[in-house]
């Protein structure tokens, strides 16, 4: 939307509420997968949604309410493991000792491990308003949490020579891992069911120039569900008098006043939108008026979509410089990505048998052709490789592409992929595959083929990487995947821009934790069938 030119220096009562602590770094980018942001965009119409305020902080505020009652779920999830993995073990005799000179009963190390689980879940900030509610960081943090605790029972069984039985720990471990990241999806449903009515929102003022305060407001609405609701801007030029809006937002004042028209208004958080927001002497002045309101600061740098473990920080005479790893595509964390990918894969290939032929009897029997579906893609380098699906269209459907997009072009979303949510190609039974993804099991051979990774960028066509603009082919440095970020955030919804985005934020960010919490991920969104046509 362009600027008005009307000056209306009062904006309307804004609502919303405070979600989020103070965050010092910028959790807008696309993911942090070992720092990856799994964006998860929704149509902007749900950013329309009537914001309601309610109160974050203090001991009655939504913040605290909503960390003791998950507080509560990982101590019930986690003491209920524990008393399974000891079952499983050893029956339900509580006094089985441990073998070891002056080792402990098992059901005092049940105790313990329980105990100290639920407090590391804390230590590591798994419940910290800042990650809840949007993108993968909570559920790396409950699986880093975990490592932490199993890791540090066998250090001490080490040092102490106490055989710890190795089947109770390894019913333990994946037990709960399962369960606390089922309980916290179960969690952050509730959440988005919340921000979709317009509750759980924090309010926010935007400080930027013109453009960069236009984009960061778009960001931010396309993605309600991460809960922030923009109530004004602050701009970054002298004259204030001929502007009242920017993007549909009220405009506030210039950046002299941000703090006190931000505490005017309500809001928990000022958003400082890119480098040409505020000089380091303004930032660092401003950060200090809005402690003594109260009111969070989130300063987003010019360098955009990237990752945490690609970012450090040095102080210099009091200046925080901000290190960027180049990213890496080499090496043994690449090396040991691409085994675990083959060893799952063939592990998937050989459970998944039988019903893999239950879906290709099925196939057969809908209508004529082949049973697996054959396409050229391009992989890594832009190599191409023959990649495999189930059928779910009739024979000869390419050759319609063509026609189909000269007839229905402004008619689909996403131009550049061509998805229509009914496409009349698609058979019966390939409906059903589609809407669960199962048509793509047959990219499990390719995965241990070493064509493609379980997670990766989506596979492009020669024809759509014709049409890609600058920068787009870096999504092509690593391999593309059975799923990624865009399998888990959306799928055909997503339209061209944001897939793009999420693949080239994988291809530069990815981590093989990353990679697990997507996996996971991708289940729900299986399950769910969202975005799948």
């Amino acid at each position: 939307m362009t600027e008005q030119s009307v000056r209306a220096r009062t904006p309307a009562r804004p609502g919303g509420s405070a979600f989020a602590v103070a965050m010092p770094a910028p959790t807008l980018s696309p993911v942090s997968l070992g720092g990856v942001r799994a964006s998860e965009p929704r149509p902007v119409a749900d950013a329309a949604s009537p914001v309601r305020r309610q109160s974050m902080r203090g001991p009655r505020g939504w913040a605290k309410k909503y960390q003791r009652r998950l507080a509560m779920t990982d101590a019930f999830v986690v003491a209920l493991t524990m008393m399974i993995a000891h079952g499983v073990r050893f029956g339900w005799e509580p006094l089985v000792p441990v073998s070891g000179v002056n080792a402990p009963a098992y059901i005092l190390v049940t105790v313990v491990i329980a105990a100290a689980w639920v407090v590391m879940l804390g230590w590591t900030k798994s419940r910290d308003p800042s990650v809840l509610g949007h993108g993968p960081q909570e559920f790396q943090r409950v699986v880093h949490a975990s490592w932490l605790i199993f890791a540090s029972v066998a250090l001490v069984g080490f040092m102490t020579q106490w055989q710890i039985s190795r089947g109770y720990l390894l019913v333990a471990l994946p037990v709960g891992i399962v369960s606390l990241l089922g309980y916290r999806a179960a969690w952050r449903y509730f959440v988005h069911s919340q921000r979709d009515r317009g509750e759980l929102r924090a309010q926010c003022v935007v400080v930027g120039s013109p453009s960069g305060a236009r984009q960061m407001i778009a960001r931010l609405n396309a993605v309600p569900r991460a809960g922030y609701a923009v109530v004004g801007a602050c701009l970054t030029f002298p004259d204030t008098t001929t502007v009242d809006q920017v993007a549909g937002v009220p405009v506030l004042g210039g950046t002299e006043s941000v703090a006190s028209e931000a505490e005017r208004v309500g809001a928990e958080y000022v958003i400082v939108s890119g480098a040409d927001a505020l000089n380091a002497a303004a930032t660092k002045d401003l950060s200090y008026q809005l402690e003594r309101a109260d009111i969070g600061l989130i300063v987003v740098p010019a360098i955009v979509d990237v990752a945490g473990p690609r970012v450090s920080f040095t102080p210099v005479e009091g200046l925080p410089l901000m290190h960027v790893d180049a990213p890496r595509f080499t090496g043994g964390k690449y090396a040991l990505k691409g085994a675990l990918d083959r060893i799952a894969a063939l592990v998937a290939l050989v459970v998944l048998a039988l019903p893999m032929m239950v879906v290709a009897f099925a196939v057969v029997l809908d209508s004529r052709g082949p049973v697996v579906f054959r396409q050229e893609r391009v992989g890594v380098g832009r190599r191409p490789f023959v990649m495999y699906k189930f059928r779910t269209m009739h024979v000869g459907a390419e050759r319609q592409v063509a026609e189909m997009e000269r007839e229905r072009g402004s008619q689909v979303p996403n131009a550049v992929l061509f998805k229509l949510k009914r496409d009349p190609r698609v058979t019966r039974v390939g409906r059903f595959l589609r809407r669960f993804s199962i048509d793509e099991l047959p990219q499990l051979v390719n995965v241990v083929k070493g064509d493609m990774s379980l997670v990766g960028p989506r596979p492009p066509l020669d024809r759509e990487v014709r049409r890609w603009e600058k920068n787009v082919d870096r999504r092509q440095l690593v391999k593309p995947g059975l799923t990624g970020l865009w399998q888990v955030s959306g799928r055909s919804d997503l339209d061209w821009e944001q897939s793009v985005r999420l693949d080239l934020y994988y291809a530069e960010n990815w981590s093989i934790a990353g990679d697990f919490v997507i996996v996971c991920r991708t289940v729900w969104a299986v399950v769910a069938g969202r975005g799948a046509y």
